[in-house]
Formats: C-alpha cells, structure tokens, sequence
C-alpha cells in the first residue's frame, strides 16, 4: 500500500507549476495540482497574453496611420473597447480548456480550492487532506496597493485587464514594466495617461540609455510622466477621482491604476508553522535546486522572487523534475536571461547593462559601449517621429559581448537570437564578422563600428 496519496502535490496551477506536474505524471507518477483560481495563472489569465492582446490591439491605430503615407486610403475607424475585451476573455476560456485538457491527458489531477499545509507531507483543501511525498509549490505573486486614503477606488493589473469601459483619463502609478507597457496601451488607444513616478526616471534597474530614450519616446506620444511624485490620498467626486500628489498639487482622472509592485504569494498557505523560511519580502527561500528549507518541499516561479519570467518559472520547473525524477541534480543559470517590455516602443535586453558592466569592470576604461539611434525604415514614408536605439556593451579586455540593448520596433523579436549569441559567449569580432541582413533594423547590430 502506498505511503502518501501522491507521489507530487503542486500547490499553483501557473505556467511552471503546470510544466512541473506534467513532466512529473509523464514519468509514471501519480501527481495533483492545487488551484483556487483559474488554470494558466498569471501569465496566461491576468499577465503577459491579455496584456498582449491589448498591446496589439493598441498597434493597429499606428498602423492604420502609417498605411497612408504608403498610399492606403482609409475610411474614418472606430475603436470598440467592449469587443476587444470580449475577445480578450474568450481567447483565455479557449486557452484555459487548452490547460485543462493537457493536464487532463497527462494523468494529472486536478483540486479546486485554497490549499494550506498541515505538516511536511500533508494539504488540507475544502476541510480534505491529502498527502504526498513531495510537494512543490508555484503560487506565483500579486499586485499590492498601498495604504492611502481612498486606495478602494484604485484598480491593479488585474482588473485593467476587464474594464467596461476604456477611461478618458487615467493615471498609472509606477514606473516598472507593467506600467510602461499599460501606459502605452491606453494612450494609444485614447485615454489621456499621466504616469506618475516616485523616481527621477521609469524602469529602474534597465539600461540608464534605455530609461532614458524609452522616456522620450513614449512622452512625444503623448504620455504624461510626473517624475520624483507620490499619490497621497485619492477622493471621489462627481466627475471622478481627485488625486492628492506630493508635490503639493492634484490630478483629475476618471481611473487610477497603481503598478507598484508585486508580492510572492506565500500568505496564508502554512509555510512558517512547518519550517519553510520565508525572507523579507514574504519570498520563498530556496537552494540552488529549488529546494526549501525542509527537504521533500520545493517552490519555484514568481513565489521565490528570484526572476520573475513565465519561461524562468518553466525552466525551473524542468530542473526540478530533472533534479528529484530523473536524479539529475540540475540548477538553473540566471546570467544571460534576456527580456522583454512591450511598451510603445518595446525594449529588448540580454546580459547586462552598462552600469552593472561598469561596476563589474576593474576600470570604466576596461568596458567599450557601441551605441546607435535612428529612424527606422518603415517610418521613412509615414513620417512618424519615432526613433530606435540600439546598444552594445563588451569587454574591452577579452572582446566579450556584455549585453545587448534594443529600443524600438520589434526589439523583443531581436533579442532573442542575440541572447543565444550571448549565451555562447560571443565577441565583438563575431558580431562584426556577422553579415546583415538588408533592410533590417537588426543589421545594425552587426555594422556598429564606432565606440561612444
């Protein structure tokens, strides 16, 4: 008779929590899956898809407006947010049928509800226990709001992505990403977007290059950023809401959405009364191989805070099959992981920025910096006033490529074939020994010859 009900418990049915599950039925194990919300998890059901569904929804009106200056005649269009909405959630009921049935057809069982743990081995859901082996734990994070006089009538991620109606006037507070990108998405498509930001610039810990250029760019199209201010209080009135700001003045906006940082989803689950240490910011502390700090308990994705990417989550959760199924110790490399922000223009980035370069370097003098702007071919008979960057860092001593840094039409596309350049260890001599590809924006990559 068998010890534990399951082989594997995965408590967080998100992108790793489902990979690690299925790869683990996929080897002959018995293996259930805990959910209290909707199968996919942030990246699919409230993240990166819906988000980029409405972030090509909001490309097509530059589109259309490029289209003319290559001779289309276009008819006055209307934007219809209810039906990009609508659309928006059907694609996730398809996609989440999708999860169902992959995880269905895998073997893997599926338990709706909140899990919390009783002991090492034991999961009580509904008021039923179950027990396994080993349990993982893939919770994810969630958006947090501070504590401000009148935060109820402010929305997170989570529900811009269901709005009834698409706002005449917003603020979105933050500067990280998911700022960045839903700023983008609701200037575009109409809404006047104040971005207001406690810091002199958006998107710490990015490229100060990239910060700053991204910054421009997205002013020229019309976003407001308020920089070095905080929202103190927020008020309802007739016509809507009343921000009170630091700096001493107030904004009238019709929606407030705060993007001001994400917590691991550690609360409530038990995790301190059997032993799983938790650090500072509520964070999952784990080893190199994802193990906790008991032995048969693992965690990985968003709930670990270590880098929080649906494909890290993913990869993750391979090493951990590989590590406790395959008996495969495998731990995850973190260097060299590019990414990507969808904003208006997008960025693409991989290895490391000019100033992490610098601090690593002996000498400012031992780090080359290559870098380009320019407008790019598709704007030439629209006349749009938006410029790409492009930047390169390297090594001066060994001729190694650092990092690689792109601001502009299909950034994140390009990035992805140089973070497989990095990955290799590539040098500034492959790089130029590279034909291009003409007409490309990408060819500068290979062409950029002079140092800043």
């Amino acid at each position: 008779m068998a010890k534990y009900d399951y082989d594997l418990i995965t408590i967080g049915a998100g992108s790793g929590g489902v990979r690690a599950s299925r790869r683990t039925a996929a080897k002959g194990k018995k293996v259930a899956i805990i959910e209290n919300l909707r199968i996919g998890g942030t990246c699919v059901m409230r993240g990166c898809v819906p988000k980029k569904l409405l972030v090509m929804a909001s490309h097509f009106r530059d589109d259309i407006e490029d289209s003319m200056g290559y001779g289309w005649e276009v008819p006055q269009t209307k934007f219809n947010w209810a039906k990009l909405i609508s659309g928006k959630s059907n694609e996730l009921d398809r996609l989440e049928g999708i999860y169902h049935k992959l995880l269905k057809d895998s073997g893997v069982q599926e338990i709706t509800g909140t899990a919390r743990l009783k002991d090492i081995h034991t999961i009580e859901v509904n008021g039923k226990l179950y027990t396994a082996e080993n349990i993982l734990i893939a919770t994810g994070g969630w958006p947090q709001l501070p504590d401000i006089p009148g935060v109820k009538y402010a929305i997170t991620s989570n529900e811009a992505l269901d709005l009834k109606q698409l706002p005449k006037r917003i603020a979105i507070v933050g500067g990280g990403y998911i700022a960045v990108e839903f700023a983008g998405i609701f200037n575009t498509l109409g809404s006047k977007v104040t971005e207001i930001i406690r810091a002199p610039e958006i998107l710490r810990g990015f490229d100060e290059d990239v910060r700053s250029f991204l910054a421009q760019e997205m002013e020229k199209r019309g976003v407001t950023i308020s920089r070095n201010c905080e929202v103190e209080a927020i008020t309802k009135t007739k016509s809507g809401l009343s921000l009170s700001m630091s700096t001493g003045k107030t904004l009238e906006v019709d929606q407030i959405f705060f993007a001001t940082g994400r917590k691991p989803k550690s609360e409530n689950l038990g995790l301190e009364d059997i032993g799983v240490s938790l650090n500072k910011k509520a964070a999952i502390e784990v080893d190199a191989f994802s193990k906790t700090t008991i032995d048969n308990i693992y965690a990985i994705g968003d709930v670990t805070d270590r880098i929080n990417l649906t494909p890290v989550a993913i990869a993750e959760a391979e090493a951990f099959v590989r590590t406790i199924y395959d008996k495969i110790p495998t731990s995850l490399k973190y260097d060299n992981v590019p990414s990507a922000v969808f904003s208006q223009p997008p960025i693409g980035s991989a290895g490391l920025t000019e100033e992490e370069a610098v601090a690593q370097a002996s000498s400012p003098n031992d780090i080359d910096v290559y870098i380009t702007k320019f407008k790019p071919m598709k704007f030439s008979l629209s006349g749009r006033d938006e410029k790409t960057m492009m930047k390169i860092i390297v090594d001066a001593n060994t001729n190694l490529v650092l990092g690689c840094h792109i601001v502009g039409l299909d950034a994140p596309e390009i990035i992805q074939g140089i973070a497989i350049a990095l990955k290799c260890g590539a040098t500034k001599a492959q790089f130029d020994a590279t034909i291009g590809i003409h007409p490309t924006s990408a060819e500068e990559l290979v062409t950029l010859r002079e140092k800043r």
